[in-house]
């Protein structure tokens, strides 16, 4: 035992020379990064280089999945709160003031590059020529209106997204919204195999755009206080923020939420409030919350110890998932930055570039620092507030006739008889926006649709109806078009057009 404890305590003295040896090449290559910024950018590029170092510094010390599957527990019944409870307070004659404490951000540091498009995702056409970001402004500005209020919008934009967006904003000056933006960090790309920076100067413009990337939403801590917008927020009375992603259309103010926070039932404000809603057989991967350690703790699957992954993808056993909706005081956001108390954990993304070279890069994830703020709670909110577009066959959705669209919010239609959305699988031809829109003559009736799947070279025509279960596969080489008018009812079409009953 003794001389294992020793070839122990042997390697652990070799890895922790290992782990200096590497934090010093990599602060040896960050400082040749940083004397090639010219002089307006040399503050930027500076806090930028010092808040990678201090993630990379913390990948080298941790080790294997972050968390102790044997601690983990489900989060006792007053850590998650249903909707209907926190709704059934109803809402005070005074709701206006308390509008007037919150800002929404939007997370849009993303491009629309998984679903072919160029640019800024929120800058994608998603309902009668409205993008995520105009529907995004109607919906605050019908809030100012309706309440006399002054409800800012804040965009956390990245590098790839910033140019475009501030170009795109001019259009929104008349509107009475005041629309701010900060800039989340830019970070360099790591070569997987040498754990050194692919980046050899800081522009990242041109070749060298693929060597920097945006650390994931959970910079919005840091960059947001770097900015000296929150402090200027806090100044004018500004008490929470809502942040959802922006290609979130469930993600709305909610009055009820709100009221929850300002003029909590027990006196006791909440400083971190996350929106969870119940897992659907889709929805297995996301992040779950839990009790760890005393603490409510965001889970994801990045995290789980391999053998453990079946469980934790289980809708029995993790019956909630992180909408990432969440409500954050800006007063704790302060607090815990100055005092460089926010842990979240590492997420390790392993990328290959367009020349096959295969790079990391570390990032964070905004709802894993719940358990660094007081009091946290999550309520149970219902499925229509988590509506993101990710792909073109969540775009079929939004934009057929099952929602109807009001003051930039999106709605389901009280035509459809039953509440759950429609499960579509749209295949590869339709990957790419443009060669999606190109298959639709008009967007099909799907009031009544339970199911649709489509395969291969498939356009439609103008008028279809889709009801209960339908699967069109056109084989390799062949082309199904399906006529103008036509009304497709639990069918299954294959090959040349012929149609089966399913």
């Amino acid at each position: 035992d003794f001389s294992k404890a020793m070839s122990q305590a042997g390697t652990s003295q070799f890895q922790e020379v290992i782990r200096q040896e590497l934090e010093y090449s990599m602060k040896v290559e960050l400082d040749k990064i940083l004397a090639t910024a010219p002089s307006n950018e040399l503050e930027y590029a500076k806090k930028d280089l010092e808040g990678f170092k201090k993630l990379f510094h913390r990948f080298l010390q941790e080790k294997g999945p972050s968390v102790d599957w044997g601690k983990i527990q489900r989060p006792p019944e007053d850590s998650i709160n249903p909707y209907e409870k926190i709704k059934a307070r109803g809402l005070p004659d005074n709701i206006a003031s308390v509008l007037n404490k919150l800002v929404v951000v939007k997370l849009n540091g993303g491009l629309g590059t998984s679903m072919g498009c160029k640019g800024p995702k929120s800058l994608i056409g998603v309902r009668n020529e409205n993008t995520f970001l105009d529907l995004t402004v109607q919906q605050i500005e019908h809030l100012n209106k309706s309440y006399n209020t002054d409800v800012p919008l804040v965009l956390m934009n990245s590098f790839n997204t910033d140019d475009d967006t501030k170009k795109i904003l001019q259009k929104y000056s008349h509107s009475r919204v005041k629309i701010y933006t900060f800039n989340q960090s830019r970070y360099p790309r790591i070569n997987k195999e040498t754990l050194l920076p692919i980046a050899k100067d800081v522009s990242y413009s041109g070749e060298n755009t693929e060597c920097w990337y945006p650390p994931g939403h959970g910079d919005i801590y840091a960059s947001f206080y770097n900015s000296g917008l929150l402090d200027n927020l806090i100044g004018e009375g500004k008490e929470y923020i809502f942040v959802s992603n922006i290609d979130n259309l469930g993600a709305t103010v909610d009055l009820y939420i709100l009221n929850h926070l300002m003029n909590p039932p027990n006196g006791k404000r909440c400083e971190f409030v996350m929106e969870v809603t119940n897992k659907t057989r889709a929805d297995v991967k996301g992040g779950t919350l839990t009790q760890y350690e005393n603490k409510l703790r965001l889970v994801e699957i990045a995290q789980v110890p391999k053998a453990h992954v079946d469980e934790f993808k289980s809708v029995s056993k993790f019956k909630i998932f992180n909408t990432n909706n969440l409500w954050i005081a800006l007063s704790a956001i302060k607090r815990l930055q100055e005092k460089n108390a926010i842990d979240m954990e590492i997420i390790v993304n392993p990328k290959t570039l367009d020349g096959g070279l295969n790079v990391i890069q570390l990032e964070t994830a905004v709802g894993a620092a719940i358990k660094s703020f007081e009091n946290s709670l999550g309520i149970n909110v219902p499925r229509s507030r988590f509506l993101p577009v990710k792909t073109t066959s969540d775009l079929l959705l939004v934009m057929s006739n099952l929602y109807s669209l009001n003051a930039g919010s999106l709605t389901m239609s009280e035509k459809r008889e039953f509440p759950t959305v429609p499960l579509v699988k749209l295949g590869s031809s339709f990957t790419k926006v443009q060669d999606y829109l190109r298959r639709f003559e008009s967007i099909p009736d799907m009031l009544e649709l339970d199911h649709l799947t489509v395969s291969g070279d498939v356009t439609f025509g103008k008028n279809v109806s889709l009801k209960g279960t339908v699967i069109i596969i056109a084989n390799h080489g062949d082309r199904i078009d399906i006529p103008a008018g036509a009304l497709l009812e639990n069918k299954i079409v294959s090959g040349n057009l012929r149609i089966l009953d399913h």
